[in-house]
């Protein structure tokens, strides 16, 4: 706590003091809190669940299809900001939400959360393009008080009867996950025109007795006996770090109009698990109505049997940083002539003297943010689309700053200095290839693949790709490398296309190989722009950057994995203060 003799200083500074150490205290606590030689105010994460029932239903021809927004109120602040989104539920008026909300606790705070419901109804993450279902507004204190919070939604146009439940619980410092597979014989039929389309939901136990769902296994449509994918989860989100607490197994049969039927249900423990595959891991799956009703005539509803069990230490993203991963980050700028001669107010690539392009503002946005993983700050800036002097002749792999063979520039804002020179001696031509500069970065990354390196290519682009087939081939190939691409759409083109390269929906495929992992993330900068003032402004580019990074560390573990690559040792950096001078 800032001492009581603290209100000498400027309330904003505080607010903004108070803003970066939840940052901090949050990271420690996801770090399992613990940091010798350092002092903190105590902070406990505490895990947000959802629920929701009797959800208004907004499509005509099937039910909505609901996602959860958290939003929060920093500390001195008035103004809302968005925390994070649930999945989408498809189909469902009683959705309950798998994905949760870690929140660091403070019981001298107000901590102020809002919940908002939408019915999702296109990819578009602007909020306004989906029909709200209401709002729930409450404090973490509330939430970690009554254990269960239950109220109901409310807003414009809500009917009555639409309810939220939320639940909270704090989050042990675990840094374990395990790897489940599971297989299911003999299951009940449920289908009157066929066998069943079966799905496993796995539910923690809360201190209060009640079930929080953690993890849905895939639906496998028309049989018995599936055999499901394996899967991945924190062992925090399993069972709170604690072996033994109870984990309620539920297998359903799936139906489209989101009525899923119930085959049966089982618990079991980690502890139990880890015993591995044998008989006491194959489970009677019972119909608790079904067996009130049959008695002793009952066995089960089938059989689910475990396959897999392993437990494993679950490094993080920062776990690599801290044994000295560097993230080298290389920046490729569109000059095809559809975004405009520069000379012109319309163009994309226009120089105000007043405000910067919109590919300044996503440059800066997202390499402010890059750099501080990067330790010399030298960064490859590349340019594609545009004819190149003295002769003219059409490159899709150009040198930002115009040297023939370097293509390094000091920092961001070298990069931003290039990008400008350019401007002036290239000009704007096509087509739009993006697989050349993909193949460049991934020739460097084919080169460092022992994890001591990571590569991160950020293409900024005006239009629909011109080589998708080479790029499709670019991307599968490279997916097997220590690799992430970022593509930010800048202007009012339509970028339909560009979401079969983010392989969200779909695993991108070329020549009939699939992508080894999820590389591409895709995001049109004119999601987030909002206004014109500097302050608008800046935080248009933090949603961008939020958006586009969100997915990095991730695409990050999955290869290091992958490639059973462990992170070093934490690297013992010296002090770079200089030694205080002899008295």
């Amino acid at each position: 706590m800032l001492p009581h003799h603290s209100h000498v200083v400027n309330a904003s500074v505080q607010i903004r003091l108070r803003s970066t150490q939840n940052a901090v205290y949050f990271k420690m606590a996801m770090d399992g809190g613990f940091q010798p030689g350092a002092g903190a105010i105590p902070a406990t994460l505490v895990e947000v669940s959802v629920s929701c029932r009797n959800l208004h239903d907004m499509d005509v021809f099937s039910k909505s299809d609901p996602m959860c927004v958290l939003f929060i109120k920093e500390f001195g602040r008035q103004n809302w900001k968005e925390f994070g989104r649930s999945e989408i539920i498809w189909n469902n008026l009683n959705p309950d939400f798998v994905k949760k909300f870690a929140l660091p606790y403070y019981f001298e705070e107000r901590q102020n959360l809002r919940f908002e419901v939408y019915d999702v109804d296109s990819k578009s993450s602007n909020l306004e393009k989906h029909d709200f279902l209401g709002r729930m507004e409450c404090t973490l204190g509330e939430v970690v008080a009554s254990g269960k919070l239950q109220r109901p939604l409310s807003g414009p146009n809500i009917r009555k009867g639409a309810i939220i439940a939320v639940t909270g619980e704090e989050l042990a410092s675990c840094k374990e996950e395990v790897t489940l597979k599971f297989s299911a014989k003999k299951l009940d039929k449920k289908d009157f025109f066929g066998k069943s389309d079966p799905f496993l939901s796995f539910y923690r136990s809360n201190e209060d007795n009640s079930f929080t769902v953690v993890h849905k296994t895939e639906v496998i449509k028309n049989t018995l006996n599936p055999s499901w994918r394996t899967f991945t989860i924190p062992v925090r989100g399993l069972c709170n770090g604690d072996y033994d607490r109870t984990i309620k197994i539920e297998c359903w049969d799936w139906d489209r109009d989101g009525g899923h039927d119930l085959i049966g249900e089982f618990m079991t423990s980690l502890r139990e698990l880890t015993r591995g595959p044998g008989s006491s891991n194959v489970y009677d799956c019972i119909h608790p109505k079904k067996k009130a009703k049959k008695g002793k005539k009952y066995t089960n509803s089938g059989m689910v049997i475990l396959d897999t069990c392993k437990v494993e230490t679950a490094y993080t993203f920062l776990d690599y940083i801290k044994g000295g991963t560097q993230v080298q980050c290389t920046i490729a700028v569109d000059f095809t002539a559809s975004n405009g001669d520069p000379k012109t107010s319309t163009s994309l690539h226009y120089v105000n003297p007043y405000q910067p392009t919109q590919y300044a503002r996503a440059l800066q946005a997202v390499g402010e943010i890059i750099q501080d993983y990067d330790s010399d700050k030298m960064f490859p800036g590349l340019g594609f689309g545009a004819r190149l002097p003295p002769d003219g002749r059409v490159s899709h792999e150009f040198f930002l700053n115009g040297h023939p063979t370097n293509p390094y520039c000091q920092g961001i804002q070298g990069v931003m200095d290039a990008y400008h020179r350019s401007l002036q001696t290239v000009q704007l031509y096509g087509p739009t290839n993006f697989a050349p500069v993909i193949n460049h970065v991934a020739r460097f990354a084919s080169e460092r693949r022992d994890g001591s390196d990571y590569f991160i290519l950020l293409i900024l682009t005006d239009g629909i790709i011109t080589d998708m087939p080479q790029t499709r081939e670019a991307i599968v190939n490279a997916s097997v490398l220590p690799l992430s691409i970022i593509i930010v759409g800048i202007g009012g083109a339509d970028f339909d296309a560009m979401d079969e390269l983010d392989g969200d929906e779909e695993r991108l495929a070329s020549r009939g190989r699939y992508a080894d992992r999820d590389i591409v993330q895709f995001v049109p900068f004119r999601e987030f722009i909002k206004g014109n003032t500097p302050q608008e402004m800046m935080l248009s580019q933090a949603r961008l950057a939020k958006e586009v990074l969100e997915e990095v560390p991730e695409q990050f573990i999955s290869y290091m994995k992958k490639h059973n690559i462990k992170p070093k040792p934490p690297l013992q950096r010296q002090p770079t203060l200089p030694t205080a001078p002899l008295m």
